[in-house]
C-alpha cells in the first residue's frame, strides 16, 4: 500500500451550520463543496487548507456513526483520511496483515471517493480512512 498524502481531517461538529460560520469568522474561508451521503447518514462539508482538506460533518441521524460519535464523544477530530493509490489493494493488505477493519470492502464516500475505514482499536484510537479519489 502507498500512502500519497494526509487527505483530510474528518470533525464531527453538532451543526454544519454552526462549524461554517465559525470557520469564516475566525478563518475566512467558505466550504468549497457540501454534500449529503445518505448510506453514512452524515452531511459533510469541506475546506480546503493547503493539500489537504478538513471535512466537517454533520449527523443526519442520531443513530448514525457521525450521530453515535457525537453522543459519546461530543464535537471534535473525528476521523483521519490517508489518500492511497489503490484502496481495493489497500483493503486486502490490511485484511492480509489481520488488522480489523470496519468495511471489509471499500465503499463510496464524499465526492465520489472510494472509501474504506480502519477500526480504532488497530490505531491507538484513531478512525483512519483509506480513500481513493474517483477516477474522472
Amino acid at each position: 500500500m502507498k500512502l500519497l498524502r494526509i487527505s483530510h481531517l474528518g470533525i464531527a461538529s453538532p451543526t454544519l451550520q454552526e462549524a461554517m460560520e465559525r470557520l469564516e469568522k475566525i478563518f475566512g474561508i467558505q466550504a468549497e463543496h457540501i454534500e449529503e451521503i445518505a448510506d453514512q447518514k452524515v452531511r459533510t462539508a469541506f475546506y480546503s487548507v493547503g493539500e489537504s482538506s478538513l471535512e466537517y460533518l454533520e449527523s443526519t441521524d442520531p443513530e448514525g456513526p457521525v450521530g453515535k460519535f457525537l453522543e459519546k464523544k461530543g464535537p471534535g477530530i473525528h476521523h483521519l483520511a490517508f489518500e492511497v493509490d489503490d484502496v481495493d489493494a489497500a483493503v486486502k493488505e490490511l485484511l492480509e496483515k489481520g488488522v480489523r477493519m470496519i468495511d471489509k470492502a471499500p465503499r463510496k464516500g464524499a465526492h465520489g471517493n472510494r472509501i474504506a475505514f480502519i477500526h480504532p482499536a488497530e490505531t491507538g484510537g484513531v478512525l483512519i480512512e483509506v480513500c481513493q479519489p474517483e477516477k474522472h
